[in-house]
């Protein structure tokens, strides 16, 4: 099992094929193993790529007490570093865009390209009337969400995730059995993740000096809201371009992992 230590705990990687380094950072609920649809499109015939287990994920140890995605940011400099990857191209989905962008905001010179797609950073959108609203379904059904968890309910409660807040209708029987697992035992975790009262923050005068390439991604059938958060990340990214995955949503390195490898691809090449 290989691991590197991070501010006291030990976070579990794998590395496959050969070329410059590729970190990808996983989102909620989920693991590395999220990763494998676009790993096997065959992004490891370009790059090395490192795919782990955030802290209280997979392999990964559990962070102790409360954690923070601030905690995420330090485990991702501490890899990149560890493994003498730095500097990296680094992709993140969702909540782990989020923990990508938030240390591109502190250490900037860690990363020679960033992808992220859909981060949930509601926090930079919030005095936008229009968007709070588009919001509000998402925000009802989230709620919803951490009732169950709070409960204990689990297997319900990842269920209504994916399939009113992440992928769609009718998801959730479609997902492989392991990522249903996946999604069922990382439930807690997703609970601690939005206890965390930045979560959904982000220093925009801090990432603006960041001045390495960036593709933010969107899907055509996500919530409208991603679409505003995208747009005030490009206002404040001085190299960011758009990609939007046509057919998808919230998971295109799943559900359509040829575009999503092509897009990254061509992305990184013309860095």
């Amino acid at each position: 099992m290989a691991q590197v230590r991070a501010d006291g705990v030990n976070l579990f990687y794998e590395r496959t094929g050969t070329g410059d380094p590729l970190v990808l950072v996983h989102g909620s609920w989920t693991d590395h193993r999220v990763w494998q649809p676009a790993i096997h499109a065959d992004v490891k015939a370009s790059f090395a790529v490192v795919a782990y287990d955030r802290r209280g994920h997979g392999g990964s140890d559990p962070a102790p007490g409360q954690g923070t995605r601030r905690q995420d940011e330090d485990d991702l400099a501490a890899l990149i570093e560890g493994l003498g990857d730095a500097p990296a191209h680094v992709a993140g989905n969702s909540f782990g865009a989020s923990v990508v962008l938030g240390l591109a905001a502190r250490r900037p010179e860690l990363f020679r390209s960033i992808t992220a797609h859909e981060p949930p950073l509601v926090g930079v959108v919030a005095n936008d009337p229009a968007v709070l609203a588009q919001l509000q379904p998402t925000m009802t059904s989230v709620d919803a969400v951490l009732d169950h968890l709070r409960k204990g309910e689990d297997g319900p409660g990842a269920r209504l995730f994916v399939e009113e807040v992440a992928m769609g209708p009718g998801m959730w029987d479609k997902l492989p059995q392991d990522m249903r697992e996946a999604f069922v035992a990382h439930a807690q975790t997703w609970l601690d993740e939005q206890s965390d009262p930045q979560w959904a923050s982000l220093d925009l005068d801090g990432l603006s000096a960041c001045t390495v390439p960036v593709m933010l991604s969107g899907g055509t059938e996500s919530p409208g809201w991603f679409a505003a958060v995208l747009d005030r990340l490009t206002e404040t990214l001085p190299q960011a371009r758009r990609t939007t995955f046509d057919g998808a949503g919230h998971m295109p390195h799943v559900t359509h992992p040829q575009d999503y490898v092509a897009a990254l691809t061509r992305f990184i090449r013309e860095a």
